[in-house]
């Protein structure tokens, strides 16, 4: 029995949830997936699958060599694809992490576009701000807004976003909206918890970089909420326009000191550098970048 047949039984019966099922998906029967993860375990020495009669969960050595063992069965996918492809059609597995808001307000039609332009590619999405591990966590690609982290991790940019402040326009009755840095500084901010910084480097309409920094009243993780709180009227947000534009729009939200520039961050796509990067994860990266700059 091959090295390939043992990880294979493996990760799809933690995929499938069950021998059965993991039986099932590869035509073979029950017994023989058994036997292959068994026979994995005696090879390592250690146990992987903790078996119950209800269910199975995976020892900590087993998540270990999960995460690792689905990437080297995709890389192996994608070996054997790219020397039969014929067609050129693109096939197999992406697994893909995204943050909630920008995925759900600007990836998604791209997204959603893609997947009907590849039908042969199976997109595994996370949509979550939380901070993934890739390599541990199985990820082909994560896609991260802001200063990129000090790592080993090779990066490219996706897409330039304008920051914006804005409030309900019911925050100002009597006192008008805020016409200067200082102004603004004095109100509250409603913040997306997950920045690492309180201030923003504003520049003012005469060209001087002004340092704002306000206090945080609310602090939340999710940039729609806070435009929510905001739209109620609890304080100033300072979001991504692909978040604040739409309320801006409708009239729910005004935006603040519109003749002052606040920065523009970047969306990066970043995957492992030990990794092959396959033809689907390429036309993938190209796809995003390509529909944000159309957007």
């Amino acid at each position: 029995m091959s090295r390939y047949e043992q990880l294979e039984a493996f990760v799809r019966t933690i995929d499938a949830g069950s021998f059965t099922r993991a039986a099932q998906s590869l035509g073979v029967d029950k017994s023989a997936v058994s036997r292959r993860v068994s026979d994995l375990e005696a090879r390592l020495g250690v146990q992987l699958i903790l078996r119950s009669s209800r269910q199975q969960s995976l020892t900590e050595e087993g998540q270990g060599l999960y995460a690792r063992a689905q990437a080297l069965l995709a890389d192996w996918t994608e070996a054997e694809n790219e020397a039969r492809r014929a067609t050129g059609a693109l096939r197999g597995p992406i697994r893909l992490s995204v943050p909630l808001s920008f995925g759900l307000n600007r990836l998604s039609p791209i997204l959603i576009d893609f997947m009907a332009a590849h039908p042969q590619i199976s997109l595994d999405l996370d949509l979550s701000d939380r901070k993934v591990d890739i390599a541990q966590d199985g990820f082909d690609l994560v896609v991260r807004i802001g200063d990129l982290p000090d790592s080993a991790l090779r990066a490219g940019k996706i897409a330039d976003v304008q920051m914006m402040a804005a409030a309900s326009p019911d925050a100002f009755q009597g006192s008008g909206a805020p016409a200067t840095l200082a102004a603004l500084s004095a109100l509250p901010e409603i913040r997306y918890g997950l920045r690492p910084r309180s201030t923003w480097q504003v520049q003012t309409p005469g060209g001087v970089t002004r340092t704002l920094e306000m206090e945080c009243q609310h602090r939340v993780t999710n940039g729609d909420f806070a435009v929510r709180a905001a739209i109620a009227g609890l304080g100033v947000v300072i979001e991504p326009e692909f978040i604040v534009g739409p309320a801006i729009a409708s009239g729910d939200l005004v935006r603040l000191l519109p003749d002052h520039s606040f920065p523009r961050i970047s969306a990066y796509a970043l995957w492992p550098p030990a990794r092959h990067q396959s033809a689907r994860v390429r036309a993938l990266i190209d796809h995003m970048v390509a529909g944000c700059r159309s957007a």
